[in-house]
């Protein structure tokens, strides 16, 4: 029977499907967590009726706490993500996880504000060294032909993660006020779920394993930069994915904002 695409596909069709899948329930379940946690943490703030100066300075310090770790980190996750196998990284940073929501659980049974805003930190941490391995999966578990509706997939139940979170975060804030610490173990029994899909992903070779870690990250993506730069289609479509990256987590954003604005 006749092959396309590389070598390392699941030869059995059974074999690439459940690894696909097995990618979407671990990203789903991810970006769940990040952003219910976050509006988790803000309306708990909130809750506790706050000056409107905390108020807004509690805003401000999630929405920046929830942002910079993709600007920290998100190159580093690119190293681990050539450097490592994908597969390896991802159940990695899963565990990665587990450990932020066990954090969770202490913060939120502390009560300490600023430990909570730790707590948001750390999955956005998490998310933005998963992110590389998540989109470099894609090619090494589908064939050539369905890449782009896997990438439609993937895109698809994001979003669907990220709505269902914003829900999820304001609910368990009204029913888990006065125990927080309750709402922290179902984050963390939400990770484990994750975990447990993550372990279902195809097994996929390492990509560069001669690949150097660069601490100058902006160096780094003046690098990638140059390497892309030939290629006319690649360069407009890494352009047309950033734009629409941004401007969907600034809508996200705004949409925190406002949420958190609109709460007394």
């Amino acid at each position: 029977m006749p092959t396309t695409g590389p070598q390392n596909w699941p030869e059995n069709d059974k074999n690439w499907r459940r690894g696909f899948w097995s990618l979407i329930a671990t990203q789903f379940q991810g970006a769940f967590n990040d952003n219910g946690l976050k509006f988790f943490v803000i309306y708990l703030i909130l809750g506790q009726n706050p000056t409107t100066a905390q108020k807004d300075f509690g805003v401000f310090l999630i929405g920046n706490l929830f942002a910079i770790p993709f600007l920290l980190f998100s190159m580093t996750g690119g190293f681990l993500a050539d450097r490592f196998s994908k597969r390896s990284v991802t159940i990695g940073t899963k565990l990665f996880e587990i450990a932020a929501m066990l954090f969770a659980i202490f913060a939120f049974h502390q009560g300490n504000p600023y430990l909570a805003y730790a707590v948001i930190f750390l999955a956005s941490t998490q998310a933005a060294l998963f992110g590389p391995s998540k989109y470099g999966l894609l090619p090494e578990l589908l064939p050539a032909e369905l890449l782009s509706w896997g990438n439609g997939v993937l895109e698809l139940t994001t979003f669907l993660a990220i709505i269902s979170g914003t829900v999820a975060g304001s609910f368990l804030a009204q029913q888990f006020h006065s125990s927080p610490a309750t709402a922290g173990m179902i984050y963390g029994a939400c990770s484990l779920i994750g975990l447990a899909a993550s372990f279902l992903i195809s097994r996929v070779p390492v990509g560069d394993p001669s690949k150097k870690f660069r601490f100058n990250i902006f160096g780094d993506l003046r690098a990638q930069r140059k390497l892309v730069q030939p290629d006319r289609a690649l360069k407009l479509a890494i352009i047309g994915n950033t734009y629409f990256g941004f401007s969907a987590r600034c809508c996200n954003l705004s949409l925190f904002f406002t949420a958190a604005k609109s709460c007394t």
